[in-house]
């Protein structure tokens, strides 16, 4: 990671704060750690500012809080980030949802 975006992931605090234990990034399951790395991947790349990820995330976060419906982390995170992608036209809505299929389909096979 560019130590910009290390400095901008570790100050990330209050809602937005990412799992850690003992000061390590925590992931649950092999997709979270996939969807922390693309986020980061595309924000080095230049094709959107970390803030405004961290904002959507923040959002993602308190809609969750005030529906009640239970969620972790990283969903929220992916959530997140899927609105930004899709609001910065990197990629369209049909275009995610195929492709979230395809992986759904290849996960049932691997089980």
């Amino acid at each position: 990671m560019a130590s910009t975006t290390d400095r901008q992931i570790a100050l990330m605090d209050g809602e937005a704060a990412m799992p850690r234990k003992n000061g390590e990034l925590v992931f649950q399951a092999p997709w979270e750690g996939r969807a922390f790395g693309l986020a980061v991947a595309m924000n080095e790349r230049g094709l959107f500012p970390w803030d405004d990820f961290r904002q959507r995330l923040i959002a993602e976060i308190s809609e969750e809080e005030t529906s009640g419906a239970p969620s972790t982390y990283y969903e929220r995170w992916l959530a997140a980030f899927e609105r930004l992608v899709i609001e910065k036209g990197l990629v369209r809505r049909d275009e995610l949802d195929r492709k979230t299929a395809e992986c759904a389909e290849e996960d049932d096979h691997d089980e």
